[in-house]
């Protein structure tokens, strides 16, 4: 016992020396020359960080500007719309879409990192909106290059629009909760005009655009992707018209995208506040795994686009922007084609500031 309550007096007096040492650390000045001259290490430390400012966000000043604060946190509300169409065999088509749905979400951003997380909330307000979706971000976006990764988890209600062959088309307009999605991965791309154009400052509001420019981009991009449908709840004639090889009525799709992603992004700055940015993204690549296959998995060409408008107001450390994107996956298999879109629309108001 006296041995454990000495390790136990060891642990607290270690604890305290770091506590007392941190609250040190945070009365000095964290002045970049302050910390070089407290030795050879934090020297080197200080010398090497002002290499990678340089290199990473060496911008033409001229063009593009610091915001001359460190971070920014957002409040974000983004309504949106999924849209899923089905091209089965004999030409049968059927068309579903989401309710518009509302997230709110937070997101904080230190120099090139930022990181966020939303929820849906429509039922907050009164929707009989029956979906849950959560969505977590990371990013790091310099003048180079930009990383983004996200996880995306969805479910809830969907309404069959229309079902049929063309000229025979029907609108029944029949809600079912068989949807299931969830979404992982990450991209990143390389700005060719990275001294004049940043797509931080119209996207991560981290950076200030002064003078209008545009640049070509291109990357890699990888993604796993699952979608679940059950449609046992929806009428028998909708039922039997589907593929045999939708076994149990249900289509389910788990695979993993691996493509390569160029496009071109354009700042157009028409008041030294305002900014509307746009920026089209096209990725092809392979998709594998198992569609409507379990345990079999096929590799097939895998097809996304992605188009961002956004327009962004700043003043002083306060900063406003409305963005809206469209995306679109392409997903085929030996019963046909399946393609998903999300359109969305999302508000932010962020505040910018300095913790030293």
């Amino acid at each position: 016992m006296k041995r454990f309550n000495h390790i136990i007096r060891r642990m607290l007096t270690v604890w305290l020396m770091l506590f007392g040492g941190l609250c040190s650390c945070m009365a000095m000045s964290f002045n970049l020359d302050s910390i070089a001259e407290w030795g050879k290490f934090p020297r080197f430390v200080v010398n090497t960080y002002r290499w990678g400012d340089t290199f990473f966000n060496g911008y033409d000043t001229t063009y593009v500007k610091g915001t001359g604060y460190k971070f920014n946190a957002k409040l974000q509300l983004d309504s949106w719309l999924n849209s899923y169409r089905f091209y089965m065999p004999d030409n049968i088509r059927m068309v579903a879409e989401s309710d518009p749905s509302t997230s709110v979400g937070l997101r904080l951003t230190y120099l090139a990192v930022s990181a966020g997380y939303d929820k849906n909330i429509s039922r907050l307000f009164g929707s009989p909106d029956e979906k849950t979706r959560e969505q977590f971000t990371f990013g790091f976006n310099c003048s180079l290059f930009a990383f983004n990764m996200r996880f995306v988890n969805n479910s809830g209600l969907v309404n069959i629009k229309s079902f049929g062959k063309p000229g025979q088309i029907i609108t029944p307009d029949i809600s079912f909760s068989g949807l299931k999605s969830s979404l992982f991965g990450f991209d990143a791309v390389y700005f060719f005009n990275n001294k004049k154009y940043s797509q931080a400052a119209a996207f991560s509001f981290s950076r200030l655009q002064k003078i209008s420019q545009g640049s070509w981009f291109a990357g890699i991009s990888y993604y796993n992707q699952q979608f679940n449908f059950d449609f046992n709840t929806l009428p028998l004639y909708i039922q039997s018209a589907l593929p045999k090889d939708w076994k149990n009525n249900r289509y389910n799709s788990n695979t993993r995208n691996i493509s390569v992603k160029w496009g071109y992004g354009f700042n157009w700055v028409f008041h030294p506040k305002w900014t509307l940015a746009v920026s089209d993204a096209p990725t092809v690549g392979l998709k594998i795994g198992e569609i409507n296959s379990p345990g079999k998995k096929q590799t097939t060409v895998n097809l996304i686009n992605e188009l961002k408008l956004a327009v962004v107001w700043n003043q002083g450390p306060w900063f406003a922007g409305a963005v809206g994107d469209y995306v679109t996956v392409l997903v085929y298999d030996k019963t046909g084609s399946f393609q998903t879109g999300e359109l969305s629309g999302v508000i932010t108001l962020g505040y910018r500031f300095n913790l030293w």
